[in-house]
């Protein structure tokens, strides 16, 4: 008798694109374990991923705006989601495999650290240069999920995840959609933001993008999104039609120059970098003093390692909580 997870399957032989990556033919886990009778391998990673103590953090940690008070700007995962509902979205129109684009993208930021990119500025400055947020994604579904087991994905979804923006292309057309999406996601809910917060009008923008991309929030989306289903529709490349692709990469152009590097939006980037310089040199000579997992792993890792991992894992809010409770003076209580 079939299980629901072989009727899924043969319903990904039967409708699927050519070109689509078959979960039949995962590479598989690290870990062989037992087949789920109800779930693809697919599926059981994106329910790994979502069941993560690191998933559940991404509540707390900045997308742009550090630590904002004010309840409608994104975070890191609301911006997961929005990656994860474009990525699908174009996945489903290309007939591509959505429980790989799903898991992939709702794992592609796992491993950003506290105050977003100044956060990742920092690590590279205190501990390497080559330290980056989708290399520290990998290593917290591989190394440091479930008390250091990891998560134990599968090769595809990894793979997705470490690819999903640098100079590196994922193996899987899905794993390519998830590079496009984070990109749709970020330039689009970023300007919403940016105009939030009152370092942006709409009419900043060079016209010329409007034109092409759409005046509004979701219009410039639909824009982006229906030019990459249309680029890349019967297709084994992932790509955006020409003037979209242009206007695209021209309006991320002009957010760097206006948000990204914006001294408004970054003023206290300085305040943060000094803050986790602070915390990483703390604990680099205190390195027993962090929590029982990164402590396990000194031996096996050495000390800039295992804080690193720490730090990159924290909130905002945990890592400004943690520098006041090491480095700023209490008022005295007593009578």
């Amino acid at each position: 008798m079939n299980t629901i997870c072989d009727i899924f399957l043969e319903r990904e032989r039967q409708t699927l694109s050519p070109y689509a990556f078959l979960t039949a033919n995962t590479r598989g886990r690290a870990n062989p374990c037992t087949p789920c009778s109800n779930r693809t391998e697919f599926q059981r990673d994106r329910d790994r991923i979502i069941h993560s103590a690191a998933f559940r953090r991404l509540m707390h940690k900045t997308q742009v705006f550090l630590a904002p008070a004010e309840d409608h700007y994104r975070t890191r995962l609301t911006h997961t989601l929005e990656v994860t509902q474009i990525a699908r979205g174009i996945a489903r129109a290309l007939r591509l495999n959505e429980d790989l684009v799903e898991a992939a993208a709702l794992g592609h930021d796992l491993g950003h650290t506290p105050f977003g990119h100044a956060g990742e500025q920092a690590l590279q400055i205190c501990y390497d240069p080559e330290f980056r947020h989708y290399k520290q994604s990998l290593r917290v579904v591989e190394k440091l999920e479930k008390d250091g087991r990891g998560l134990n994905l599968t090769w595809e979804v990894r793979d997705g995840i470490v690819n999903h923006t640098g100079g590196h292309m994922a193996s899987t057309l899905e794993g390519v959609i998830v590079k496009f999406a984070d990109r749709i996601a970020y330039i689009n809910h970023d300007i919403d933001d940016a105009c939030r917060a009152g370092i942006l009008t709409l009419d900043d923008i060079p016209a010329e993008l409007l034109r092409v991309l759409g005046r509004g929030h979701s219009e410039r989306i639909n824009t982006m999104v229906t030019s990459v289903i249309c680029a890349s529709e019967d297709s084994p490349v992932i790509t955006m039609t020409d003037e979209v692709g242009e206007a695209t990469a021209k309006l991320r152009e002009f957010l760097f120059e206006r948000v990204y590097r914006n001294p408004v939006a970054k003023g206290e980037e300085s305040k943060a970098k000094e803050l986790l310089f602070r915390l990483f040199e703390y604990f680099s000579k205190n390195p027993t003093r962090m929590p029982e997992l990164y402590v396990r792993n000194l031996e096996e890792e050495g000390v800039g390692r295992c804080v690193c991992d720490y730090l990159a894992g924290m909130t905002d809010r945990y890592a400004i909580d943690l520098y006041r409770e090491l480095y700023i003076p209490r008022v005295w209580g007593g009578k």
